[in-house]
């Protein structure tokens, strides 16, 4: 079956070896509410990649960045290449949390994107404007910007995910209204179009920022939201599946 909707969870820094069971629980769960047109992921710390991946079967195991090489002189860099050799499925790449505290530009987004996807992963390409450039009414000509550099043609539609999470709702508890989110999602809809042409049409687009089992339903129902990254309650089973259950029936 096709799947209509996208439901990762970012545990950021995270997980220790006891997590192992939450990702087994959140397979369980997934299994048991028959969710078939969901694809359901975890990115969870790289110490447990490898762990997570050998306890689970079918559910994605992502990662949360990588390099733009193979390998190399890159202290505390992992590669895309290594990532799949362990069974990795998809990494995070872009998040604002890396953009602002590691200073990522769109440009080494791109070469990240890239080098991920020829090496056979699925990319989820963040984007998103801070409180101070929504308030200036720039959040549209930023978040296209950053589709436009970070979401080349070069890359391939069929393997990219981007991911629309306004920085200010991003653990703040804050989540953008609903007209916000569709407005936004429309134009990364049209942008997508015109960078990739007819594929464009289905890059799934998911909502981040403060996603939560209350609100999951509401968000998931806005045309071109196609799934949702979720922080801090993919860390609960229960609410985590809870978004999963809210994506099963649309």
């Amino acid at each position: 079956m096709e799947k209509s909707k996208y439901i990762y969870g970012n545990w950021k820094m995270n997980g220790l070896l006891g997590h192992v069971e939450l990702a087994k629980a959140v397979e369980a769960g997934t299994i048991e509410i028959g969710a078939q047109n969901v694809e359901v992921g975890i990115c969870p710390p790289f110490t447990l990649l490898k762990t997570i991946k050998d306890g689970i079967n079918s559910i994605v195991v992502g990662a949360q960045d990588c390099h733009f090489t193979e390998s190399g002189a890159h202290t505390g860099d992992i590669s895309a290449i290594m990532l799949k050799e362990i069974g990795v499925g998809a990494v995070i790449l872009g998040h604002s949390e890396r953009r602002t505290n590691h200073f990522e530009t769109s440009d080494l987004v791109a070469k990240k994107a890239i080098f991920a996807q020829q090496s056979g992963l699925k990319t989820i390409v963040c984007v998103g404007e801070s409180l101070q450039e929504r308030e200036a009414g720039n959040a549209e000509t930023v978040v296209l910007k950053q589709i436009i550099e970070s979401a080349l043609p070069e890359l391939e539609a069929a393997k990219l995910i981007i991911a629309y999470e306004p920085v200010w709702a991003i653990g703040t508890g804050k989540v953008a209204s609903n007209d916000d989110i569709r407005e936004m999602h429309l134009s990364i809809r049209n942008k997508l179009i015109e960078i990739f042409g007819d594929s464009g049409k289905d890059i799934p687009i998911q909502y981040g920022g403060s996603v939560n089992a209350k609100n999951a339903s509401e968000i998931l129902a806005i045309e071109n939201v196609n799934g949702a990254l979720v922080g801090g309650a993919s860390l609960k089973a229960p609410d985590f599946l809870e978004i999963i259950k809210a994506a099963a029936t649309l």
